[in-house]
């Protein structure tokens, strides 16, 4: 398909759409837009921010992915690309057998996107946070390494638009739907590499294996004194069932012994 510039796609031309390669395209009201080709920063908050998700769900064993380069349909002829996607680990497999390009309809709502700006960073603030209200994703952030600060859009069953909260550098942001997953921000604005985390990951990993095996080696020794103490214990009660037989067997011969003497005390004052 070539595309001139005063030409519009429909949504399902859109998903068919090929066009230049490593380039994506969002569409915005059947006028296709290409996307700016993302900063190193840019692309290390979202690494960052899909690795840490992805370990909050494991750990929590929810059925929930997060993705990146995955569109979701705000309008007729409308379709976005968060930078980061969470969604149900059932919708995602529904949308990868879907032929075409991977994009949430409005029926596949997403739980939250995240959005980190660059030089269109107004679209963030405004339009798509407009788009994003109206299809009632329930949450949305704007991750803004150059002001420096994240903000945090959710929306209550009780409420009919969004509500905002700022998270600065120096405090921890906190997602609505799920509580516990917090970060700091200075670390998400500012992120390490994320093969870093992996290797802190693995090093702590074998640090509490080798606490484990040195663990299961103590049980062990204690378990082979434990043995060695039954034993011992089986011996005394041992010695000590012989000694009371012993003892038994003296008394046995002390009262014969004196059974004895007593009849012959008395056959000898019989006699006289």
């Amino acid at each position: 398909m070539v595309l001139t510039s005063t030409q519009k796609l429909t949504f399902e031309e859109y998903l068919n759409y090929q066009g230049e390669s490593g380039v994506c395209y969002e569409l915005y009201r059947g006028q296709l837009i290409e996307m700016p080709t993302p900063t190193a920063i840019h692309i290390k908050i979202c690494e960052f921010l899909v690795y840490h998700f992805r370990r909050f769900f494991a750990a929590n064993n929810l059925p929930l992915v997060a993705v990146v380069t995955t569109a979701v349909r705000t309008e007729e002829n409308s379709s976005r690309v968060p930078d980061v996607v969470i969604c149900t680990r059932s919708l995602w497999e529904q949308v990868c057998a879907q032929p075409g390009s991977a994009v949430l309809d409005f029926e596949e709502k997403p739980l939250l996107v995240i959005e980190v700006t660059s030089q269109n960073w107004r679209e963030d603030y405004i339009r798509k946070r407009a788009e994003y209200d109206f299809i009632d994703i329930p949450e949305y952030w704007i991750a803004d390494p150059n002001r420096p600060k994240i903000k945090v859009c959710s929306r209550s069953q009780n409420e009919s638009s969004y509500s905002e909260r700022e998270f600065l550098p120096g405090q921890q942001v906190q997602s609505v739907q799920f509580p516990e997953f917090i970060l700091p921000v200075s670390e998400v604005l500012c992120p390490p590499q994320v093969e870093d985390l992996i290797q802190e990951a693995a090093t702590h990993l074998q640090q509490v294996e080798q606490q484990n095996q040195q663990l299961e080696q103590q049980n062990q020794q204690l378990e082979q004194q434990n043995q060695q103490l039954e034993q011992q214990n089986q011996q005394l009660e041992q010695q000590k069932q012989q000694v009371e037989q012993q003892v038994n067997l003296e008394r046995q011969r002390a009262e014969r012994l004196a059974q004895r003497l007593r009849e012959i005390g008395g056959d000898m004052d019989a006699e006289l």
